[in-house]
C-alpha cells in the first residue's frame, strides 16, 4: 500500500489485526514503513541486489525520524543501484566489529569474567568465593593482556596476599588463578582469543604448607560446648546441635526444608541440588534430632526448617537461614572455651561412630562421601538400616556423654 508519509501519518497509520503490513511512501518509492499487529513500526528499503528482491530494515521509528529515515533510505538506494548491497555490507561491517572487539578485548580480566560466567556459575557451588578473590586481589591485572601474566606476577600476589597476615588465602588464590587459566587453555575460542599458551601458576610453587584439620572434641568439650549452646538463639543452637546428632555439613542443615522432611518416619532427604557433592542423601533422624527439627518447625510456615526473617510482602521467610554461623562459632569458643570450627564436630561424630565399632562403609555413606569404583553404582539407599542403626546408638551415647559429670583426677601421694 502507497501512502504520502507525514510525521502525523506514520503514527496513525492502521494497525493489522495479526501479522504485518507493509506502507511504501509516495515520495519516495523503495522506501517503507512496517506495522506489526504489536504496535511496532520500523523503516525499511526494498531494492534489487544480483537480480535479486532484497529488504533491508533500517530502524524503529522512535529511534528514526521520517527525515532521517527519508535522507538514509535515498543514500542506500543510491549505493544499490551503482552496484553495492548495503545489506550484505551492514551485516559485514557488524562482524567485523564484533570481531574487532572480542580481539581488542584480550585482558585478563575478560577472561576471568568468561571463567566466572561459563564455568565456575555452572560447576561450583562457591563460584561467589572465586568471584570475591578476583575482585579482592586481582584487580591490577584487569587491563592487562592474559597472556602477558608471569609467574613472577603471580608470586607477587601471592606475597601481598600473605603480607596482610593471610597465607591460607594465598593458596587458595593460586588454586583460583590457575583454574582461570586452564578454563582459558582448555577452551579452543578462549585459548585463541587470548592467545594463551601456558598457565603461569606451573611456574610458581604453594606459599604455605596446609595441613588437613584432625580436630576431634573429646567428651568434657562436648559437655562445655553444650552448656555454651544455652547463650545462644533458639536456631544457633539446634543447628549446632543437628551438626552433632546428624553428622551433615552445615550448607545443608541451614538449608533443610519441610517437603524434604517425613518425620513420621524420621527421614531427611538431602536433595542433589543442596548436597555439596551434588549426589541426593537419604539422613535417619535419631529421636532427639527429630524433636529438634519438630521444634524448630512449629514457630512458622516457612518451607525452611531454618527461614530467615520473614519477608514484609509475603509475612513468611523464602529463603533458607543464612546469619553468619561463623561468628556463632566465635561466641561459642569464647563462652564455652573450646576450641573448635563447626567441621570439627561432624568429625567428632565421625570418630565417635568409629570408636563404637560402626564400620566405615556406614560412616562413609553417613557423611555421604562420594564413593569410586565398583561399589558406586550400587543402590545408595541400600544401607538404610545400618545408617539408622548407628545414628540412633550416637544419640544414646551422646546422652551419656553430654550427662555424665567428667572424671576426678586423685593425685597420687608419694611414699
Amino acid at each position: 500500500m502507497t501512502v504520502t508519509f507525514t510525521k502525523r501519518s506514520v503514527r496513525t497509520l492502521p494497525v493489522p489485526a495479526s501479522g504485518q503490513l507493509d506502507y511504501f511512501d509516495a515520495r519516495l518509492p523503495s522506501f517503507g514503513l512496517r506495522v506489526s499487529a504489536t504496535g511496532a513500526r520500523s523503516w525499511f528499503i526494498m531494492y534489487r541486489s544480483g537480480g535479486r528482491l532484497r529488504r533491508m530494515t533500517l530502524a524503529r521509528c522512535e529511534l528514526l525520524d521520517l527525515e532521517a529515515a527519508r535522507i538514509e533510505a535515498r543514500t542506500l538506494l543510491l549505493a544499490a543501484r551503482t552496484g553495492s548491497d548495503p545489506a550484505t555490507e551492514r551485516k559485514s561491517q557488524r562482524v567485523a566489529k564484533r570481531e574487532a572487539q572480542r580481539d581488542e578485548d584480550d585482558s585478563f580480566g575478560a577472561l576471568a569474567d568468561l571463567y566466572v560466567e561459563k564455568h565456575a556459575k555452572k560447576h561450583k557451588r562457591s563460584w561467589k568465593i572465586d568471584q570475591l578473590a578476583i575482585a579482592r586481589d586481582l584487580t591490577a591485572w584487569r587491563q592487562r593482556p592474559a597472556r602477558d601474566i608471569t609467574p613472577t606476577d603471580v608470586d607477587a600476589v601471592l606475597e601481598r596476599i600473605i603480607e596482610r597476615g593471610a597465607p591460607v588465602q594465598a593458596n587458595r588464590t593460586r588454586a583460583i588463578i590457575s583454574r582461570v587459566f586452564n578454563f582459558g587453555l582448555r577452551k579452543a575460542g578462549a585459548r585463541i582469543r587470548f592467545r594463551l599458551v601456558t598457565n603461569p601458576v606451573q611456574g610458581t610453587e604453594r606459599p604455605t604448607p596446609e595441613r588437613e584439620r584432625d580436630r576431634v572434641l573429646s567428651h568434657d568439650e562436648l559437655r562445655m560446648l553444650r552448656a555454651a549452646l544455652d547463650t545462644e538463639p533458639v536456631e544457633v543452637a539446634a543447628i549446632f546441635k543437628l551438626y552433632v546428632l546428624t553428622a551433615q555439613r552445615g550448607g545443608e542443615i541451614r538449608s533443610m526444608r519441610r517437603e524434604d522432611l517425613d518425620l513420621e518416619t524420621a527421614w531427611w532427604t538431602i536433595p542433589s541440588e543442596f548436597a555439596k557433592n551434588n549426589h541426593a542423601h537419604r539422613v535417619p533422624l535419631s529421636l532427639p534430632a527429630t524433636t529438634i527439627v519438630r521444634e524448630s518447625l512449629a514457630p512458622h510456615s516457612s518451607p525452611w526448617v531454618f527461614p530467615a526473617a520473614p519477608t514484609a510482602a509475603k509475612g513468611r521467610s523464602v529463603t533458607p537461614y543464612r546469619a553468619s554461623i561463623q561468628k556463632a562459632t566465635q561466641r561459642l569458643r569464647k563462652v564455652s572455651g573450646v576450641d573448635f570450627w563447626p567441621h570439627d564436630l561432624r568429625r567428632t561424630t565421625a570418630s565417635n561412630l568409629a570408636s563404637m565399632g560402626v564400620p566405615r562403609l556406614i560412616i562413609g555413606r553417613i557423611l555421604n562421601h562420594v564413593e569410586h569404583g565398583v561399589t558406586k553404582v550400587y543402590d545408595r539407599h541400600s544401607y538404610d538400616s545400618e545408617k539408622r542403626q548407628a545414628l540412633d546408638a550416637w544419640a544414646r551415647r551422646l546422652d551419656v556423654i553430654l550427662t555424665e559429670k567428667p572424671a576426678k583426677v586423685v593425685p597420687l601421694r608419694a611414699g
